[in-house]
């Protein structure tokens, strides 16, 4: 396979290890050699050159073993050559913004990134490794979870595309820490059952309840698992699926209404070039109803269709005011 050109380094970083002595034995080690490697990052080839140290002492079990500089690990993983920034980048591109490797892959390359889209898919799976080593202590998740003597699991699977991996986060809502992360392949029932189990024998108190959609294989895995435990469906989750007729209503509303007001562009044209305060008048109202046609609203508690009713509502009042007043100038008081 054609290897992507390497970039010259753009900076050279001389790590030294902060601990002189082993680790094991205690006894001091000695610098031994020099070992170079270059990690890509988002702002270029770094060369790192590392000064490794060895113990010294026969009896100890680290005699003549590498001991590396610690600040190697804030630049890239071992026998990585991309940078720990470049794998944080390509997974927040794909659970945050829900791109496809071919997607993340372009992009970097735009960031004249010397990167394969089979390094890409490799990175990412380096990333939901990291994020699942990162919530899996045992010790950490009963130590965050032991002050509330009690858990609330919420359980949602991210998927960036259909066909993909499922990205499934189990998170207590009483602490608002995650507890447990992990790629499947499917959103089987069996998988999610293996999932929960991990999280219930990890925890030392006892889990109150479950939030989760309505999807079924969620349903049939909380109830194998927690037979006992009351399982409530979200209550966002819920809201949006009651809201549906009215929010298909609220969104007709609001295109019938945007058909009345779209022609607003002759009005602005007959009074291009001219000074006069009534001109500046139907500008200032054409900009408002530009404002009102693009302000949305978030669906379903904040319904856009109302809200642009009550914009054009407004505007339409003030117009009329205007024309009872017969006076321009007073209009500013609008």
């Amino acid at each position: 396979m054609k290897r992507l050109n390497r970039a010259a380094p753009i900076r050279t970083e001389i790590l030294e290890c902060a601990q002189t002595t082993c680790p094991q034995c205690g006894g001091p080690t000695y610098l031994q050699y020099r070992n170079q490697r270059s990690v890509v990052t988002l702002e270029g080839s770094v060369r790192l050159v590392l000064k490794v140290r060895r113990c010294e002492t026969p009896a100890c079990p680290r005699y003549h073993k590498p001991y590396r500089p610690e600040a190697e690990g804030r630049f890239a993983l071992l026998q990585h050559e991309f940078g720990l920034d470049v794998i944080a980048q390509i997974g927040n591109w794909r659970y945050r913004d829900h791109r496809s490797v071919p997607d993340i892959h372009a992009l970097l390359r735009s960031l004249d990134l010397p990167i394969s889209e089979r390094s890409v898919t490799n990175l990412l799976n380096r990333y939901d490794e990291l994020v699942a080593l990162s919530t899996l202590d045992v010790a950490r998740l009963k130590r965050l979870t032991a002050p509330a003597g009690r858990v609330i699991l919420a359980i949602d699977g991210l998927q960036p595309d259909v066909g993909n991996e499922v990205l499934w986060v189990i998170r207590d809502t009483l602490s608002s820490q995650i507890l447990l992360v992990r790629a499947l392949l499917s959103s089987a029932q069996d998988d999610l059952v293996r999932l929960l189990e991990e999280v219930r024998d990890a925890l030392d108190v006892p889990v109150a309840a479950v939030v989760s959609d309505g999807q079924r294989s969620i349903r049939n895995a909380v109830a194998r698992v927690f037979p006992d435990t009351p399982h409530q469906l979200c209550h966002f989750h819920y809201l949006r699926e009651a809201a549906t007729p009215v929010f298909e209503a609220d969104r007709h509303a609001k295109k019938e209404l945007k058909k009345r007001v779209r022609n607003i562009r002759p009005l602005e044209r007959a009074v291009e070039g001219c000074a006069d305060a009534e001109a500046a008048l139907v500008r200032g109202y054409a900009l408002a109803v530009r404002s009102a046609l693009g302000d949305d609203g978030q669906a379903p508690l904040d319904a856009p269709g109302l809200r642009l009713r009550e914009r054009l509502e407004a505007i339409h009042d003030s117009v009329k005011r205007v024309e009872q007043k017969g006076d321009v100038e007073s209009s500013s008081a609008d």
